[in-house]
Formats: structure tokens, C-alpha cells, sequence
């Protein structure tokens, strides 16, 4: 198992309408993307700062395996996801790692 973790730091055009479809967009992920064992997604709501940097929203993929991690990057309706990004992103982060 393999873990992939995301955070995504919008720009200041967002909407709150926009954050939740592209929620809905990476939630939407399970069952169209094979080799993906769990998923969450979800809109930061942390108390433990005033989030100065700015990352709201997060994903943590669980892979059955590192082929199944490989193969998401260039699956369709990951690169479906990434393209409505345009525009629309000052920084992200990404963290892959074996699960242990």
C-alpha cells in the first residue's frame, strides 16, 4: 500500500462554490480510478492556527500498490482534474509514501 497525500493552496479568486466542486471532483476519484483502496478529501477546518499559509484543502489516497500510484498521475480523470486547477492554484504539496 502507498499513501498519497495532497494539500492545495487556492489564490484569491476562489469561490466557496469552486473549492466544494473540486472537492466533490477528487471525492468523485473512488471507483473511477483503479488501484485506489481509500480516499478522503475535504475542505481544512483547522483551529490549531490561523492557517496563514493558506492551504484549505486536502486528499490522502491509500494505493493497493506503487503501479497503481504511478498509474494515477497520467489516468484521464486525474489529468481531468489537474487541467480544471488552471488558474486557480498559488502552491500544492504532495507527499507519497509506502504505507508501513
Amino acid at each position: 500500500m502507498y499513501e498519497h497525500l495532497v494539500v492545495f493552496k487556492f489564490n484569491t479568486s476562489i469561490t466557496p462554490a469552486k473549492q466544494q466542486e473540486l472537492l466533490d471532483q477528487l471525492l468523485a476519484f473512488r471507483g473511477r480510478i483503479p488501484g485506489i483502496a481509500d480516499l478522503s478529501a475535504g475542505i481544512n477546518v483547522t483551529e490549531e492556527t490561523d492557517n496563514i499559509h493558506g492551504y484549505t484543502l486536502g486528499l490522502r489516497v491509500t494505493f493497493e500498490d506503487q503501479a497503481s500510484l504511478s498509474a494515477y498521475g497520467p489516468h484521464p480523470v486525474h489529468q481531468q482534474f489537474v487541467k480544471s486547477l488552471d488558474g486557480l492554484l498559488e502552491n500544492v504539496v504532495v507527499v507519497d509514501y509506502p504505507k508501513v
